[in-house]
């Protein structure tokens, strides 16, 4: 049975928002009240159709006491009760604690591991995997920061993608990726395995972080290009260190003001995920939640493309569908690990 208490607090937190956007609220405070408004509207239409049942139960059940009536109540009960019970789990996955950070947009960062050139070729793969992803979705993804090899594979990638609930689905991803297939270097049809590595970060927002100039040191630099047309002549890539981390960031994009721009947001960024660990640390000092524990060093997925198949070892999924997989049909492996974070989650708070 759900708490009652906690179901009324929420609607009448609904309710509140509803009347204060409704009164007409400053511009920066409708905005906060808009996004709580907007993350609360369906779990509260949850709740509501679970009220509603149990309001159709009651009724069921006072009119067995009628004897003229009897008959349709008992017909009606056995279907109601079957979905109070699908409606219970539905409330109980609303009122599952939400990551603040689920609907912000995120930065994805790929840098290849083990493996030399074969894992700077699986790591721009990887980066196709994750655009076409991002297409299907409807999201937005756009290339911050992107260092090639020679053969057309990737020294370092930084994409930020944006739309609908972002880091919620991208959020599992972050973790050591392996690849076991005969690489395109190799002559002898021998099959490697090589290793990439990817970080999946929450959009950080001005009120997360407040960096103090001083411990900033910027430099502006030349790029350095592929060559002809790419190479930029002037002095406009812009490395920041953030000196009490050792964070080094560095932009190389053509104009050296958006240079500063892409950099600050990337540091600040990742200093805002540095904190978030450490409050995640702090609070789970005595587990390890098997799923989106966020740890990178730890191989969470292999790519067996002799075989066709993917498995992810957080969970135990195996699929025989690596090629479909590549080409961005993520869902399945990502509403996998979703679920299990989700059981996890209910098994602790003893539901």
């Amino acid at each position: 049975m759900i708490a009652s208490d906690k179901i009324e607090q929420l609607i009448d937190r609904f309710q509140y928002l509803e009347a204060r956007m409704a009164e007409g609220a400053a511009g920066s405070e409708i905005a906060a009240l808009g996004r709580e408004y907007a993350e609360l509207r369906p779990v509260v239409e949850t709740v509501t159709a679970y009220k509603d049942l149990l309001a159709q139960i009651a009724d069921a059940q006072a009119m067995l006491k009628d004897p003229e009536m009897r008959e349709l109540a008992e017909a009606e009960l056995p279907d109601l009760r079957a979905r109070l019970e699908a409606s219970e789990e539905q409330v109980q996955l609303a009122l599952l604690p939400k990551d603040a950070a689920d609907a912000r947009p995120a930065l994805i960062e790929i840098r290849p591991g083990t493996g030399g050139e074969e894992a700077s070729l699986f790591a721009a793969d990887l980066l196709r995997m994750y655009q076409r992803y991002a297409e299907k979705q409807g999201w937005k993804f756009e290339i911050l920061e992107h260092s090639e090899t020679e053969l057309g594979g990737i020294k370092e990638v930084v994409a930020r993608v944006a739309g609908d609930g972002v880091f919620a689905r991208l959020k599992y991803e972050s973790g050591v990726h392996r690849v076991q297939r005969v690489p395109e270097t190799e002559s002898g049809g021998r099959i490697h395995t090589s290793a990439a590595t990817v970080a999946v970060l929450p959009e950080a927002e001005d009120v997360d972080v407040q960096i103090n100039p001083n411990d900033l040191r910027i430099d502006t630099m030349r790029a350095s290009g592929s060559g002809g047309q790419h190479v930029n002549t002037t002095d406009s890539a812009v490395r920041i260190l953030h000196i009490p981390t050792g964070i080094i960031v560095v932009s190389a994009e053509k104009s050296q003001h958006r240079n500063r721009e892409i950099a600050m947001q990337v540091l600040k960024t990742r200093l805002f995920d540095l904190e978030r660990q450490r409050v995640d640390s702090a609070r789970s000092a005595d587990r390890k939640s098997q799923v989106g524990s966020g740890d990178r060093s730890e191989r969470i997925r292999t790519y067996n493309f002799p075989q066709g198949r993917l498995t992810d070892h957080r969970i135990n999924l195996t699929l025989y569908s690596l090629g479909q997989v590549m080409q961005g049909d993520l869902d399945e492996i990502i509403d996998a690990l979703q679920a299990e974070a989700q059981a996890t989650l209910l098994a602790e708070m003893g539901a």
